[in-house]
């Protein structure tokens, strides 16, 4: 599908629901003018909602390759957008070393033969080849802010100059989405050239919604009793509070053992797939006889 058929809004929350992730009005606004305007979408919020879910989804439903830069500290230049294959121009010397006494043709070594493209340049090319793709930059924060400032003229222009090849640029923008868990700041500058969108955790009647979009065989009343705890526990200032992955993990970890509701001990039994800190698990089994009263489940749990 190409996104010029997304022609409204509704299109957009259409295509993202018939591929089960369940969005709401904002977030489909800014996936629509991001589309439109043909500008980076820029997500933000606390790991674990389904902002890298979002491109994933997006390039499924208008049936693009999706290309994925997963960003950590010290990612440079060469790992992002190209580099030589070293090993590969060696070998040719040596075989033009050989043969030279038969004749005077040298192989150029800087060539496109003798690259390596990394997610960027992969990018930029497939789009010069008319291939629609969906780059994603998943956590950005989690990168330098020396490569941060790279990233600037790459969307700015989408164009990338290469030494020995010379300019090489994208026929048309792909579609981009920056993801960041805000564990910093990202600069303002690169913000500006992006539209913008904070997902948070989802309320209940949405996080239901979405335990019955991602498992369909869910029972609806293990998906309300789950989603009320979670709901619960996100009041609380814990180190880590449990995204929708950790809803969607602990739903199929109960199913898994073949529970349709909750009780005391299996709580305490899969408290694993809920937190991934000690303090975390701790205090939360302290907590479990008042948490469990603020999820009203006191009456109807086993």
């Amino acid at each position: 599908m190409n996104h010029d058929q997304l022609s409204t809004i509704e299109d957009v929350l259409a295509l993202m629901r018939r591929r089960d992730y369940i969005c709401d009005r904002k977030m489909a606004t800014a996936l629509f003018l991001a589309l439109k305007m043909e500008k980076p979408l820029f997500l933000e919020g606390q790991a674990g909602v389904g902002k890298t879910e979002v491109a994933k989804v997006l390039a499924a439903g208008l049936g693009r390759r999706l290309i994925r830069l997963q960003c950590y500290e010290g990612l440079d230049v060469s790992t992002a957008l190209y580099e030589w294959n070293y090993s590969k121009q060696l070998l040719r010397i040596k075989l033009d070393e050989a043969r030279l006494c038969r004749d005077n043709e040298l192989t150029n070594i800087f060539s496109p033969d003798f690259l390596i493209k990394r997610p960027l340049l992969e990018a930029i090319q497939s789009s010069s080849r008319d291939e629609d793709v969906v780059l994603l930059i998943d956590e950005l924060d989690r990168s330098d802010e020396e490569f941060e400032a790279f990233l600037l003229e790459i969307l700015s222009d989408f164009q990338v100059t290469i030494p020995e090849l010379g300019t090489l640029r994208a026929a048309r923008r792909p579609v981009v989405i920056l993801t960041s868990n805000r564990t910093r700041e990202i600069h303002d500058a690169l913000k500006r050239r992006c539209i913008y969108h904070w997902i948070d955790y989802p309320t209940f009647e949405k996080e239901v919604d979405i335990l019955s979009a991602r498992i369909k065989e869910v029972d609806q009343h293990l998906a309300s009793q789950v989603c009320r705890v979670m709901q619960a526990i996100r009041t609380q200032d814990y180190l880590k509070k449990p995204g929708v992955a950790e809803t969607l993990d602990w739903t199929l970890a109960l199913m898994a053992l073949s529970k349709n509701s909750l009780d005391d001990q299996t709580v305490a039994d899969t408290v694993g797939c809920i937190f991934k800190y000690q303090e975390d698990i701790v205090r939360f089994q302290a907590e479990w006889p008042e948490l469990k009263e603020t999820a009203r489940l006191v009456h109807g749990m086993c």
